[in-house]
């Protein structure tokens, strides 16, 4: 079970500046049998998504993720071989908006005991995903249409 340690945010850039976004309410699991991932999901509430720019960015950011319609940004993967260390692929699906992308991830692979960390950072394409970025002021200021995504998760036997 993902432990409430676990950490995602978005950074991205726009005309006026840079801009960070927070993950507040994810969860997830990870099953291992022997020397395989079985499965490794993490799921994204978009509404808990909150950026430090205040309303009018969140309201931005949930309205590109189509939250009413897709009120979840999902990751899953399964059958992975599993090793430790640096440079780790995990490739599985990626949903986001309701565009489903097979995406490989290279992600640093923690084990302690029982427990898993998987840390790494990840770039993204709006455009990929069926999303417009953002646009704010008439159009005048425009958010960058490649986000990069930074996750330090900690999954935690249960």
């Amino acid at each position: 079970m993902l432990s409430s340690e676990s950490t995602l945010s978005v950074d991205g850039t726009s005309t006026l500046h840079d801009w960070t976004v927070t993950a507040n309410t994810i969860s997830g699991s990870l099953v291992k049998e022997a020397n395989t991932l079985k499965k490794v999901t993490f799921k994204v509430e978009v509404g808990g998504i909150i950026s430090e720019r205040g309303a009018t960015m969140d309201k931005k950011a949930h309205n590109a993720l189509n939250k009413e319609e897709h009120p979840y940004v999902l990751f899953s993967a399964t059958d992975i071989d599993f090793a430790t260390g640096e440079g780790q692929i995990i490739s599985g699906k990626l949903t986001i908006a309701g565009v489903e992308k097979e995406v490989p991830v290279t992600v640093a692979i923690i084990q302690s005991g029982e427990d898993i960390q998987m840390n790494g950072t990840q770039k993204i394409i709006l455009q990929d995903f069926g999303m417009e970025p953002p646009t704010a002021m008439f159009g005048s200021i425009v958010v960058g249409d490649e986000v990069t995504v930074k996750f330090n998760l900690s999954f935690a036997k249960q």
